[in-house]
This record gives structure tokens, sequence and C-alpha cells, in this order.
């Protein structure tokens, strides 16, 4: 059933854009935010400069849009043919055959196949890999007693976890994180990067195609759906980048509340309070994926008061309602999960939050472990975030210890 809301004004005529791919949108996204919610729960803004998108601010009508299937779709090829070839978005926004950018029975026919795969990936198997790439990236900047843990840790962090579960080498994780970083931005580098990450996935399904192994790709190749290369090929373009950049911004931005404040740091390291809490409470007031979950309108409608046109993205801001949310709460019994829609919802909820989680929790507690005095270089409020209107994620936390490393005697988390 088509779903149908009061009468609306066009959003395009009402008012001017609130344009997220300013440089300030970094510093102070919850600025830009009040804004769109000034607009009502259906805001207008420019994801870059002449690219514009619906904005939804507003929890009930960010339910309404992520489980209405009939009215909205998740192909943007309408919206493509509108867009400038060279528009720093489309790295992140251009139609691929994925579960991301399906309906209906195809849709559920990826999902399914990515589902699968990642269930033959046992959580002590996980785990194991997580530590592994712990203990190399510790090996390398334990010593020094300084690091930045975001180009030191996070980021390899994620390349090197993800480069083992599809069968790549350790060699090709910098690789993998530069040309991520670019897209992910939007920016000047953004076609670059997705041609560079484009490549690298290519690269990969090739040689797994010519020889399967244990490994993520090869299962994807084996599953009984019957994917071709190039389908396996666009689930892993996918699989790799949404789970490398939000995972990557989880850690270090779990890292970065942990650190800032002493009394937590403590509570920690000794065990008193689980690396959970950290987590739960980024995904509450910081998501990493702060506005994603991008639908477009099959026809023109009113939607929460809002005229909304076919053809343009309708973006869910994430990062808004979790900032809403925090406003309003006064302590007064909250569900743990009730601020937050960091995992999306609907039938594109994502498929793999039990491993992001566990990766990101073991990743944290085994650095801490290891290094159990970290100190921060500078107060958090002083820390930057880099650009583009898709993410919350640090350009750097650097960090001081006492050196030391892995295989020193004697040591053992």
């Amino acid at each position: 059933m088509t779903t149908s809301y009061p009468p609306a004004q066009d959003a395009f005529s009402r008012s001017a854009p609130v344009r997220l791919w300013e440089d300030g949108f970094a510093l102070d996204p919850y600025r830009y935010y009040n804004a769109l919610a000034k607009q009502g729960p259906v805001g207008w803004a420019e994801l870059a400069p002449g690219v514009p998108a619906y904005v939804v601010t507003g929890r009930r009508a960010a339910l309404d849009l992520l489980h209405d299937t009939e009215t909205f779709s998740h192909d943007p090829r309408p919206w493509e043919s509108t867009v400038a070839d060279d528009s720093p978005v489309l790295g992140m926004m251009r139609w691929r055959p994925n579960t991301l950018f399906a309906d209906g029975a195809e849709h559920v026919r990826y999902r399914t196949a990515l589902i699968d795969s990642f269930d033959l990936v046992e959580p002590h198997d996980l785990r194991g890999r997580v530590h592994r790439a712990v203990h190399v990236l510790v090996s390398r900047f334990g010593p020094r007693g300084e690091a930045d843990l975001v180009a030191d840790f996070a980021r390899p962090l994620m390349a090197l976890v993800f480069n083992s579960l599809f069968g790549l080498p350790e060699s090709q994780s910098d690789r993998l994180n530069a040309a991520l970083g670019k897209m992910m931005e939007g920016g000047a580098q953004a076609a670059q990067g997705e041609q560079e990450f484009g490549g690298y996935v290519l690269e990969l399904i090739a040689g797994k195609v010519r020889r399967h192994g244990d490994d993520m790709p090869s299962a994807l190749l084996e599953h009984p759906a019957g994917l071709s290369p190039e389908e396996v090929t666009q689930q892993v373009f996918l699989t790799l980048g949404a789970g490398h950049e939000p995972t990557t911004n989880l850690v270090s931005n779990a890292l970065s509340r942990i650190l800032g404040n002493p009394q937590y740091y403590s509570t920690l390291t000794n065990g008193a309070r689980p690396v959970m809490d950290a987590v739960v409470e980024v995904l509450h007031h910081e998501t990493p994926l702060a506005n994603y979950g991008i639908h477009y309108a099959r026809k023109a409608l009113t939607f929460h008061g809002t005229w909304v046109r076919a053809a343009v993205p309708v973006v869910v801001s994430y990062g808004a309602m979790a900032h809403f949310a925090e406003q309003a709460d006064t302590g007064g019994g909250r569900p743990r999960d009730a601020s937050h829609m960091s995992w999306s919802a609907g039938p594109h909820t994502c498929p793999v939050k039990q491993h992001a989680l566990l990766i990101t929790t073991e990743a944290i507690e085994r650095l801490t472990q290891w290094l159990p005095d970290l100190e921060p270089v500078l107060p958090r409020e002083r820390l930057t975030w880099r650009p583009g209107p898709f993410h919350r994620s640090l350009t750097a936390l650097p960090v001081r210890f006492s050196p030391r490393s892995p295989d020193q005697p004697g040591e053992s988390p």
C-alpha cells in the first residue's frame, strides 16, 4: 500500500539547501542537523554542489521510509541520469548489482548469499584474526611509545582483517585503505578512489575465479544462489566498503571517547566496565555512518509534510536522529537502543552487525591490554574530523604510552 501523508510544501522551493559538503559540516554537524530539523522531519540539503537530496531527521519518518518498499526504491539509476559523470558522490551512490541497490527478489538473493557466507566465519575464528591483526600493528608502533590510532591502528586493522577474510595478503592493506579513504570523503579524489578500489576488487575476484580458497569470495562463488563472477565482484565491492570504513570509524570514535575520559579508561583497563558500553555510546551519539540509507521515491508524493519528487535521493540521517534523541533524553528509562538506528531498519538492515561488533570490541580490548597506559596527546574537543556528507570519521587520534612490544618477555594481554 502506498503511504500517504498530510499536504506538504515542496522543499525545493521553500528554503535554501543545507550544504552537507561544506567543511563546516565535519567541524560541527549538529549545527547542520538543527538547520535541517527546522524544515521538519524531512529537510532539503545538498550532498555535493548542485546535488540536492531530501534528508530525513525524524525517527518516525525514517522508520516509515525504511519499511515502505512499495513507495521507495534503492535503485539509483533514474537519479544517476541527472547527475554529472564527475560528481564526487557517485562513488558512494552509483548503481551496482549488489544487495544495497536491489529491491524485492533480487535483493533477497544477494542478501541471502552474503549472510550465508558470513555465517561460515565462526566467532572464534574472527576473534583470532582480529587478535593477529592487533599483534601485527602493535609490533609496528608499540616500541615507539606513540601512535596515531586512526592511521596506525583502526584503518590498517580493518584492512588486515578483511584481507584475511577475503584471501588477500597483508601487503595489500595500504592499497585498500587509500582507495576507500578517497572514495568515502566525496571530494576531488573520489573518482580516483572509486577507480582504485574497483581495480582492487576486480583483481581479487579474478584470482578467486581461477582458484577457489577458504575465504569469503570463494564462498560467494560457490553459493547455491548461483551468483556470477560479476555479481560476486559487486557484493565484495559493497562488503569491503560498507564493512571497512564504518567499522574503522566505530573503533576510532570509541577509542576517542574512552581515552577522553580517564575515569572511564581506568574502569575499562581493570575490567570493571566492558568495551561494549563505549561502543554503544558511540552508536548513540557519534554513529560512524551518519547519513546514508538512501532511497528514491518511485513517483512524486507527500511524505511527512514534504512534497518528495521522484528520482531525488532521500537520505536517512542516523547522526541527526542520535543527536536529537540525546537532547531529548532525560534518563527516564529509555531502552538501550532506542535512540540510534546505526544498523538501519527494515529489509536492508545491516546483515552482519554482530561481526562488526565483535571486531570492534575485540580490537579495543586487545589494544588496551597490550598498552594499558594509553594517553591522548590532544583533548577530545581539539580532534579534527574528515570531510564528507556520509560519515563521522576522525582525521587522527594521536596517543602516547610506555614503549612496549607484544613480543616482550613476560608481556601478555
